[in-house]
């Protein structure tokens, strides 16, 4: 179940992430609630998954993940640019994380 709560608080951190971009400075008011709504379920849940997976491996899976989100999804939304070293560096991200997935308890 705690791998379950990880990839929730991943996905929450995705959509705070994305939608502090839509605040444009916190003077949007629904853009700044779904932040702060996603933002509070994303540690919510990274919480319940710390409790039985080392923190040191939560917290990297959920900012590794969140990250690569929020990459993918800056490309797409926002027409962030997609350089060969963008790529190279989100590939090891995914390494990384599989890697840390692998070796947990």
């Amino acid at each position: 179940m705690a791998w379950f709560y990880l990839f929730i608080a991943s996905i929450f951190e995705i959509t705070w992430a994305i939608s502090l971009k839509y605040t444009q400075g916190f003077t949007q008011f629904w853009p700044s609630i779904i932040t702060i709504a996603g933002l509070t379920a994303s540690f919510v849940f990274l919480a319940k998954a710390a409790v039985t997976l080392p923190i040191g491996t939560a917290y990297a899976v959920w900012t590794g993940i969140g990250a690569a989100g929020t990459l993918i999804l800056g490309i797409i939304l926002f027409h962030e640019p997609i350089h060969v070293y963008r790529l190279f560096f989100f590939c090891l991200l995914l390494i990384g994380i599989i890697g840390l997935k692998i070796t947990a308890n």
